[in-house]
This record gives structure tokens, C-alpha cells and sequence, in this order.
């Protein structure tokens, strides 16, 4: 089974090489991604049950906030805000 070729789509304002079609949960894990946002206690949050319930993925997605990253699939040139403190 194959993938299509890579995209370049932007976190954080960096490129990151991703697959079209993968979940940008899996894009961002695979990039080094842990971290995608914290909790309200300052606890780092990352991708927990990659199926759209716990809401822990959470990133903006070319200015839509509140966005489920393990729903939204890669697509080339997305522009991908985490809440992640660099």
C-alpha cells in the first residue's frame, strides 16, 4: 500500500513534511510534535485517543480555533496553530 506524496503544510510557523489524507494528529506526532497545547494547570496536552472524544488534540486550523486534529486530515498548505508554549 502506498501514500501520496508529501505536502508541506505550517505549525507553529514552521514547515512540516505531511501526508495528504493522514489525520494531523498523526502528521504532528510523526513531525516531534508531543505537545499541542496545556491544560488550564499549565500540563502539557498532546494527542490522547486519536478518535475524537477526549478533545486533548485541539489546534486552529487556518484560523477556525477548536479544531479536533486527530479529525481534520492533511491537506497541502494548511496553516496549523498549536497553543503549545514554545
Amino acid at each position: 500500500m502506498g501514500r501520496p506524496a508529501p505536502v508541506t503544510i505550517e505549525v507553529d510557523g514552521r514547515p512540516v513534511a505531511a501526508h495528504p489524507g493522514e489525520s494531523l494528529a498523526t502528521a504532528l506526532l510523526a513531525a516531534g510534535e508531543r505537545a499541542v497545547g496545556t491544560t488550564r494547570g499549565g500540563a502539557r496536552r498532546a494527542p490522547y485517543c486519536n478518535m475524537g472524544i477526549c478533545f486533548e488534540c485541539v489546534v486552529t486550523v487556518d484560523d477556525l480555533p477548536c479544531q479536533r486534529s486527530c479529525l481534520v486530515r492533511v491537506r497541502a498548505d494548511m496553516r496549523v496553530r498549536t497553543a503549545a508554549p514554545r
